[in-house]
């Protein structure tokens, strides 16, 4: 445990990750321009879709059709579990309730890039079409979210104009298409832009990951407005969905490195496109709590203490 945290505290990414933390700690005036952070987002969830596509044309359905099923059931599986967590013990209400189970059902994209980076830093890596699941997780969860909550009554937001919101989102858009030109182009067909979105890439995630920390630190101010449950939700209830994840990546026939990722995956809370959906779909939720509880508390944690926690479960329980 103690070898696989110090591989990934020690990674760059997580090193610039708390770079950026500490520059805002200190007050700094470092600043990511807003178009570098456009750009740099579009690059990366471009990238991992052109991976993942690539490795889906080289990979036998066979191989990926119990992955996609595993990871298909934990969508929807795992805003349930958050759903009677935060309603039976944190006695929240039904919208709240709703709003963060879709938050903590979906996905990160960037914790799992930064788990597929730890995973081979650590000398485990995981499959490569493992970028195609992430956009099988992502909307599963969001539309459960929006369910529960549209359940008794009308609403004051549209659930049909929320998914829509997803479905076209850019994090969709970016992961199914690039997944899609990458299968169709192959390896082959990819060769003259790998250059670019495979040498560059973990740079720019660095840089990213830089802008991350800062953000996180920023929402670490707000920790006093969403209370102590809400903390230690963000905290052990990615523990938990981790732990599933990393149990039925094995079930399904992942690699150790490729279970530790869906752990990851699993374990982390999405704030690029359960946001959006949320804003539109559920407009009376209150944003510090998911978007403190999801950036602010389990994107750190998972980043510095979660994901090489589940590279050690993956690793205890897949021999």
């Amino acid at each position: 445990m103690l070898d696989v945290l110090l591989a990934s505290l020690l990674s760059p990414v997580v090193l610039a990750f708390v770079l950026g933390a500490v520059a805002v700690a200190v007050k700094s005036d470092l600043e990511i321009p807003e178009p570098l952070y456009q750009a740099l987002s579009i690059y990366l969830l471009l990238a991992i879709g052109l991976k993942g596509g690539v490795a889906l044309s080289e990979t036998p359905l066979g191989d990926v059709a119990g992955p996609v099923l595993g990871t298909l059931a934990l969508g929807v599986l795992t805003p349930v579990i958050a759903y009677n967590v935060l309603r039976r013990l944190g006695r929240f209400d039904r919208t709240n309730a709703a709003a963060l189970a879709a938050h903590y059902g979906s996905v990160s994209a960037v914790t799992f890039i930064a788990a597929q980076a730890v995973a081979a830093y650590a000398g485990v890596p995981s499959e490569g079409f493992m970028p195609a699941l992430v956009a099988v997780l992502e909307v599963p969860a969001i539309i459960v979210g929006l369910l529960i909550a549209y359940a008794r009554g009308d609403r004051a937001g549209s659930w049909q104009e929320a998914l829509r919101e997803v479905v076209t989102g850019r994090s969709i858009v970016l992961l199914v298409g690039g997944t899609v030109i990458g299968w169709i182009a192959g390896v082959e067909g990819t060769e003259k832009v790998a250059p670019f979105f495979v040498a560059g890439f973990q740079g720019a995630l660095t840089l990213f990951l830089l802008d991350m920390g800062m953000t996180a630190a920023r929402r670490l101010r707000d920790l006093k407005s969403v209370g102590p449950f809400l903390v230690a939700f963000g905290v052990l209830m990615p523990v938990v969905h981790g732990a599933l994840g990393v149990w039925v990546g094995l079930a399904v026939g992942l690699s150790v490195g490729g279970a530790a990722v869906l752990g990851a995956m699993v374990s982390s809370a999405s704030y690029i496109a359960a946001p959006a959906a949320i804003r539109v779909g559920l407009p009376e939720a209150n944003p510090a709590y998911y978007l403190t509880a999801s950036l602010g508390i389990t994107f750190p944690f998972n980043l510095t203490v979660g994901i090489p926690l589940y590279l050690t479960l993956a690793q205890w329980w897949g021999g």
